[in-house]
């Protein structure tokens, strides 16, 4: 999306008004807003490190020592929590199973929860795809329960069994 003013940059600032019920959206570059007065230059420079740093500074965690011992490091690549906090990075996937007594708390305050819900990949999709609803019709199967509900309760515990007999290929597929 290119820039409604110049037409020429990207579009990176996104600004929506709404009056009396009627919304109304402008896209400009950055240096269109400017001059519009749309962007307080004071506030643009900050990086996404600068913002992930900031949850990161959660009382006392990822400190360089603790009781005398020295921090733990990822095996893989030797990022300690600290270097974690400081560049508002993860050294590698392996830093997430290192890291995470520390990681979950942030990760579900940036994110709202702490478990992947986006795209899988195709070859494992099915399976997770299946543990997906074998656990939403558990939920839906204790609900119904405590409503009293004992013929849409069976039926959901059919559904269930049902999903757990289904074998899953190699391409995660039934």
């Amino acid at each position: 999306m290119y820039c409604e003013k110049c037409k020429k940059r990207p579009a990176t600032l996104h600004f929506t008004k709404i009056v009396n019920d009627e919304k109304t959206e402008v896209h400009l570059c950055e240096q269109c807003a400017q001059e519009m007065g749309k962007v307080n230059t004071m506030f643009t420079p900050f990086s996404i490190t600068d913002l992930l740093s900031s949850f990161f500074e959660v009382g006392g965690e990822g400190q360089q020592t603790i009781y005398g011992q020295q921090a733990l490091k990822c095996p893989q690549c030797g990022f300690t929590f600290g270097d974690i906090k400081k560049t508002g990075r993860l050294g590698c996937g392996h830093c997430y199973v290192t890291f995470r007594e520390q990681l979950m708390p942030i990760l579900k305050r940036i994110q709202g929860r702490t478990e992947h819900s986006g795209k899988v990949p195709k070859k494992i999709g099915g399976q997770i795809w299946l543990s997906r609803e074998i656990k939403r019709l558990k939920d839906e199967l204790n609900k119904a329960v405590a409503e009293e509900a004992y013929e849409r309760a069976a039926q959901l515990r059919d559904k269930i069994r049902e999903l757990e007999g289904k074998p899953v290929d190699g391409q995660g597929r039934w």
